[in-house]
């Protein structure tokens, strides 16, 4: 999977850091996978992004421009990749 292009989309505002966020850019980094860590750092970044995107919540993990969801979802697909 490391040729592959995975985006982690995760929120980090100033008085909050989702801690789904964390676990997910944990699963990666302990899975040696390389990804784009983008940040939504305001409030209107994260609804616009939840909009955009069809979902009700972050973080969101994308691989080669298809969406796996969220900490949950990439735990099963780590699960499965690795099977």
């Amino acid at each position: 999977m490391s040729e592959r292009k995975v985006v982690l989309y995760r929120m980090k505002l100033p008085d909050h850091e989702c801690p789904y966020g964390l676990l997910a850019k944990r699963m990666l980094e302990d899975a040696d996978i390389a990804f784009e860590d983008r940040l939504l750092t305001s409030r209107d970044e994260v609804d616009a992004f939840q909009s955009e995107h069809g979902v009700d919540t972050t973080p969101q993990v994308f691989l080669d421009g298809e969406r796996i969801g969220g900490s949950e979802e990439l735990a099963s697909y780590l699960e499965t990749e690795n099977a």
